[in-house]
């Protein structure tokens, strides 16, 4: 059935290795970083269970997570909220996404990235929407930057606390932006994000 289809190797398959999956995270909440991951799967030793990591719960994705780790080769890049409020969320994710497929430390055949648009980068790309629920590669990527940025803000969280960003990464939910309005902005908060910018103008 098409609602319970999973990610496969349809795409990998159509190039040599290495191919990368890549895939974000973070491009949505007023705090934070944004964080991408680059994965290279040895597709004879694949996690099992892989998916989009929105799919997943927390456990699944913990778990998974550390397989992969063990298991492909990895890259993660930041890009963090300086960043984001200079040049903006699109080119900073942009930028996070060249910066794992760097820290990878190989030379591509071919990149996998997620959504409808790559960055302007050297390595040999191609789009692929709503690829981390069909891309083996990019459905690890993705689980590898939502753990990775999750991490990020449960210790942010310790340092500032009364945003509760423990439980929403930084995401504009309801008790997040009541606790913006009470506290106002931290340095963490991206200024150049419409509830965090009307604050700074009060």
């Amino acid at each position: 059935m098409a609602g319970r289809q999973q990610p496969s190797f349809r795409y990998e398959r159509l190039y040599a290795d290495p191919v990368v999956g890549v895939d974000e995270a973070g491009r949505g909440p007023l705090a934070g970083p944004v964080v991408a991951a680059a994965v290279v799967l040895d597709r004879r030793r694949v996690p099992q269970g892989l998916n989009d990591s929105k799919k997943l719960s927390q456990d699944v994705r913990e778990a998974l997570y550390a397989r992969i780790r063990k298991l492909a080769g990895v890259g993660v890049g930041i890009a963090d909220v300086e960043e984001i409020d200079r040049i903006n969320i699109y080119q900073a994710t942009m930028l996070a996404m060249q910066r794992a497929v760097d820290a990878l430390g190989v030379e591509p055949v071919m990149v996998l990235v997620d959504g409808n648009r790559c960055p302007k980068w050297r390595y040999p790309a191609r789009p692929v929407v709503g690829g981390d629920a069909l891309c083996r590669s990019i459905a690890a990527a993705s689980i590898i930057a939502k753990v990775t940025r999750d991490r990020i803000m449960a210790d942010h969280h310790a340092s500032h606390p009364g945003y509760g960003w423990a439980s929403n990464k930084g995401y504009g939910t309801p008790a997040h932006l009541a606790a913006l309005a009470e506290l106002g902005p931290s340095p963490l908060h991206r200024r150049s994000f419409a509830p965090v910018a009307q604050l700074c103008l009060l």
